[in-house]
């Protein structure tokens, strides 16, 4: 097993799309194909169901998928502290921060500094990494500290809630629904939707069909897009409306309208993760975005 094999897994994990992966990746679709096919049989079992028309993880995927993000983080730190130790630099410690995406990024950036002040001999990490692979991290202590969402099966690690996040629908503006100032799930009943696949925030998938769930309404997504700027540039394209959260909005889009969803589940908890035994500089660092978090205070 070799890291393109575990690259080539993960990307098609979320593309759920081979061609995408290869170009995510800047290789060719037969080497992305080869690669998994050597996985799996390494693994002993199939790691994707293919059809003419769509690719979904098996139950063996679904399983494994927290397991090689983690592991694709581990051989990422091993790489830099053997740089790091190298060129002689036997004292710094290493914090690895990992964030999910759609988290609020701009208030990591904002308490960052701050850590650095107090710690200057520390090598922060910031590390991409879905929730459920960052709490498989948290539990085997190759991570410090993780940004994610509240989810299922958070046991064996710390959590405290940073803020409760509002879903909100990308609209075009000349859509029939752009006038509105909210938007209920009865509302997008059967609209063709847009957002994140379920491998990369399953906590936020989880929400999302609970309020649509509730409303009695059908919950028709249509496609899944691994960034907020994906999903606004599909839906500026005329594919669907787009549902994300707030926090993951640093900007308007252009030409779509931002209208909150309104109505049970609509929001979701935005959590900081620690080991059970966190160090002194993952303590500092949640204490710093529990405070960022705080409305009037993260500017301070």
């Amino acid at each position: 097993m070799d890291r393109i094999e575990l690259e080539a897994f993960v990307t098609v994990a979320e593309e759920l799309h081979f061609g995408r992966a290869a170009e995510r990746l800047h290789r060719g679709q037969p080497t992305v194909s080869d690669a998994v096919r050597r996985l799996e049989k390494t693994l002993g079992g199939k790691l994707f169901h293919r059809t003419s028309r769509r690719v979904s993880l098996t139950d063996l995927g679904e399983a494994l998928l927290p397991d090689a993000h983690a592991t694709l983080a581990q051989l990422s730190r091993f790489q830099q502290r053997g740089r790091s130790l190298a060129g002689g630099d036997r004292k710094r410690t290493t914090l690895v921060v990992a964030h999910a995406e759609y988290t609020a990024h701009q208030v990591l950036l904002r308490c960052l500094p701050r850590l650095r002040e107090q710690f200057p001999d520390v090598t922060i990490v910031p590390e991409p990494m879905p929730t459920t692979a960052q709490l498989a991290a948290l539990r085997a202590e190759t991570v410090g500290l993780g940004i994610g969402w509240a989810t299922g099966g958070i046991n064996g690690v710390r959590a405290r809630v940073l803020s409760a996040e509002r879903f909100v629908a990308l609209v075009p503006a000349a859509h029939s629904l752009a006038g509105h100032k909210e938007l209920s799930a009865a509302e997008l009943s059967s609209t063709a939707l847009l957002t994140w696949p379920h491998q990369i925030n399953s906590g936020l998938c989880d929400r999302l069909l609970s309020a649509f769930r509730i409303s009695g309404a059908d919950l028709r997504i249509i496609r899944t897009a691994d960034s907020v700027q994906a999903i606004a540039g599909h839906v500026a394209a005329g594919t669907g409306i787009g549902i994300t959260v707030e926090s993951a909005l640093d900007h308007q889009p252009p030409g779509l309208r931002i209208i909150p969803l309104t109505g049970p589940s609509t929001t979701a908890d935005q959590v900081v993760l620690l080991p059970e035994k966190p160090s002194e500089v993952a303590l500092a660092l949640r204490d710093l975005l529990l405070r960022a978090s705080v409305p009037g205070q993260g500017r301070r």
